[in-house]
């Protein structure tokens, strides 16, 4: 049987759970900035950002943005238009390591592309090797490492 994921606009209801989240060790190693805290969830209504909570079951267990490339994103060079930038965590511990990543941003980027997207970028740190797996099997394939306010990253493509 295939888990369905189900995508649901987060809320300011939602803090707790991405605090928690947010101080879990395995999310605190890649997402440690402080400016983190106020960027995700800071601003529900931004035109150009979509955050959601990700559930199985019925069950919470993590985030996503979308967003729309802007300024602060010259470092993926030039891109098709209409691309979308992607960045996610798994919050719940026990559903790392069973395939849950790879698929979550899979379903989520299907329909993406099933509404005319051309084009998805993510740009993980270059040193988070689970998450680039994770990644590379949802069938993005990494470009080269980019420089971002948050440090080096690893520019990751996956076109419709």
């Amino acid at each position: 049987m295939t888990a369905i994921y189900t995508f649901r606009a987060m809320t300011p209801a939602d803090m707790p759970l991405i605090r928690q989240w947010l101080d879990a060790p395995h999310v605190a190693e890649w997402w440690h900035d402080p400016e983190t805290l106020e960027f995700v969830g800071g601003d529900l209504d931004h035109p150009d950002l979509s955050q959601f909570i990700v559930s199985l079951d019925g069950r919470p267990f993590a985030y996503l943005q979308c967003y729309r490339l802007g300024e602060w994103h010259v470092g993926f060079g030039p891109q098709p238009e209409g691309t979308r930038g992607l960045d996610q965590f798994i919050g719940e511990a026990e559903m790392l390591g069973c395939g849950h990543g790879s698929a979550f941003i899979r379903a989520f980027i299907d329909q993406l592309f099933a509404r005319g997207v051309p084009r998805i970028v993510i740009d993980p740190s270059p040193a988070n090797g689970r998450a680039i797996r994770a990644y590379e099997k949802a069938g993005f394939i990494p470009q080269h490492v980019i420089v971002t306010p948050d440090g080096p990253a690893l520019l990751m493509i996956r076109d419709a």
